[in-house]
């Protein structure tokens, strides 16, 4: 049971039940395509008359079309309707300390065009190399509209000034990044932290049960965030802030952490972590510099890189045994370079989850595989949940 916001609500008009039957009927195409009307009709349950009417609109809008037509031993033959997939195009940026990726996609999520760049020194320089590929996209593909574009930020984003107010690993001043987007390139601009951008592309495109309503989503990269979905519902807090797990305080006495406390969660858990594992115990010989050399090596059969990559298992499992007790979701999803090795942390982390919060003991913990893509896919469904998402309606 939500209670209604007196400060901020939306009362419902003649059009309110239109506009929520349509979102309902275009998600059981795109879930479900192709799909006939009558399917339509028994699945959503509404009437006939209703169905035909609100197809016939989102066919009239350029949503959905027209496909192939079925065959039934007698009565009218349906015909089937899918969505119109390259109706709209949305762009996605997703903001990284070392490389920035840039994609188009349509409708359904898929990309017609990606790249990847290195993250310029600043914001000013950032949006005018990325406005000139925006430019290039929309002439390459002339014949379709463009609902916006998505960015992804290392860091958190204030709610109500959409600017980004929080990456230490970025390095970047805080800056209106939405403006001068919008400026350049003359498209609405969403802005979201990679965290909740990748708890967005899970609960959207991941291969969930369609019941599934909690799920957390641990990012882990230069650091770590957390991306929540709640009772449906992604979960940002008052200033935009909430999710900030990995900097909570872990141990007093630890290491010196980017947003200036000491001993958070990343800094023993992290990628940045890992790298400062190993070469603290291996005593500055055959050092390495990122965390991919720490994964090649694991794989050559390296001890020193195998311990390291316990360790950092064992404290990414602290931390989600945080999670578990906290929020007790369905599904935990880890997304990040150590799931290519996922098949060596996770007994760790499960070992650690089972110890730590054994009240919780059916929360799934499983990785989010690098092909997916789930910061930039995210992005893309941080735009698509204003044309698929539930209207707000009180």
């Amino acid at each position: 049971m939500r209670k209604i916001d007196l400060n901020n609500f939306q009362v419902a008009t003649s059009e309110t039940a239109r506009d929520i039957n349509s979102r309902i009927l275009l998600n059981f195409v795109r879930k479900h395509q192709p799909i006939s009307r009558a399917d339509l009709m028994r699945q959503s349950g509404l009437q006939r008359s209703t169905v035909s009417v609100i197809t016939e609109q989102l066919i009239a809008e350029g949503w959905l079309r027209e496909g192939a037509v079925g065959l039934l031993p007698r009565g009218r033959r349906p015909t089937f309707l899918h969505l119109n997939e390259n109706r709209a195009g949305i762009f996605g940026i997703n903001i990284q300390p070392y490389t920035t990726d840039i994609g188009l996609a349509n409708l359904s999520g898929h990309f017609l065009a990606q790249e990847t760049i290195s993250t310029p020194r600043t914001s000013a320089i950032f949006v005018t190399k990325f406005s000139s590929r925006v430019h290039k996209y929309m002439k390459q593909h002339p014949m379709m509209a463009y609902e916006g574009i998505g960015v992804g930020l290392p860091g958190r984003v204030d709610l109500s000034s959409q600017k980004f107010i929080f990456a230490p690993n970025l390095g970047w001043h805080a800056a209106d990044l939405k403006g001068q987007l919008e400026n350049a390139t003359g498209l609405p601009v969403s802005m979201e932290n990679a965290a909740n951008a990748c708890a967005l592309s899970e609960f959207w495109f991941g291969k969930h049960p369609e019941g599934v309503r909690n799920l957390v989503v641990v990012t882990v990269s230069e650091g770590i965030g957390v991306g929540m979905i709640l009772n449906g519902q992604l979960v940002r807090g008052v200033s935009g802030l909430a999710g900030e797990f990995g900097h909570v305080t872990i141990d007093e006495d630890g290491p010196q952490c980017g947003c200036g406390n000491k001993g958070c969660w990343e800094v023993f858990a992290s990628n940045q972590a890992a790298v400062r594992y190993y070469n603290e115990e291996g005593h500055g010989k055959n050092s390495v510099r990122t965390f991919a050399e720490i994964l090649a090596r694991a794989r050559q059969g390296d001890p020193l890189a195998a311990r390291t990559l316990e360790r950092m298992a064992k404290y990414l499992g602290k931390g989600i045994a945080m999670l578990v007790m906290g929020l007790a979701p369905d599904i935990i999803v880890v997304v990040g370079d150590v799931t290519h090795v996922w098949d060596k942390v996770h007994p760790v982390i499960l070992d650690v989850v089972r110890r730590w919060a054994s009240t919780h003991p059916a929360v799934k913990i499983m990785a989010s595989g690098p092909a997916s893509q789930p910061r930039l896919r995210g992005i893309i469904a941080l735009v698509l949940q204003k044309c698929f998402g539930a209207p707000t309606v009180a």
